[in-house]
Formats: structure tokens, C-alpha cells, sequence
């Protein structure tokens, strides 16, 4: 089966998804405050990229 580029995005966005909900959990089971921020930035960022691959299927 070959996939479609509609395919491709759609991976994309569950695979950030799941990196904004791990990164969350991290910083919030983390004591060291810093490592914490790092973890919450992380998220952030990730939730933006798929937040723009989202305006690619719309």
C-alpha cells in the first residue's frame, strides 16, 4: 500500500502529538526546575510544528 502525502502529514501530527504529551510528562515528574523549563519548551515547540503541519490537511 502506498501512502499519500495527506498519509505522511497526518503520521507527522500524531507523532508530534505524542512528543508534546511525553515532554509535558517529563516536566511535570522532573525535580530539577531548569530540566523542567527545557521540557516544557520542548513541547511547546512541538505542539507548533504540528499545529502547522495541521494547516496543510485544512
Amino acid at each position: 500500500m502506498e501512502l499519500t502525502t495527506q498519509d505522511y502529514v497526518k503520521k507527522a501530527i500524531m507523532d508530534l502529538q505524542e512528543h508534546v504529551r511525553d515532554f509535558m510528562y517529563y516536566s511535570d515528574h522532573i525535580e530539577d526546575k531548569n530540566l523542567s523549563t527545557c521540557f516544557k519548551d520542548f513541547a511547546e515547540t512541538q505542539a507548533k510544528q504540528a499545529t502547522k503541519l495541521q494547516g496543510f490537511l485544512n
